[in-house]
């Protein structure tokens, strides 16, 4: 999943395009399958729609766990 570097902000906003699915489908199913959430990119507007907005306000632990769940997740869509 491609992502700029985030300056100044603690969000994220990976690309899902390569995954086959929307943004909703992403995070809809990101959610389901391995509780990890993310918010549609286009809930930002049309612009957003591909990418989902990620927030990385949390402990260490938390995110290299969230980060292990989404590379499982994308992993199982191949």
């Amino acid at each position: 999943m491609k992502c700029h570097l985030p300056v100044g902000s603690f969000y994220s906003f990976p690309s899902v395009a390569g995954t086959g699915l929307n943004a909703r489908e992403f995070a809809v199913q990101l959610l389901e399958q391995q509780r990890v959430a993310v918010v549609p990119g286009n809930a930002f507007g049309p612009g957003g729609e591909g990418y989902v907005r990620a927030s990385f306000c949390s402990t260490m632990p938390d995110i290299e766990k969230a980060v292990e769940r989404i590379g499982k997740f994308v992993r199982g869509l191949r």
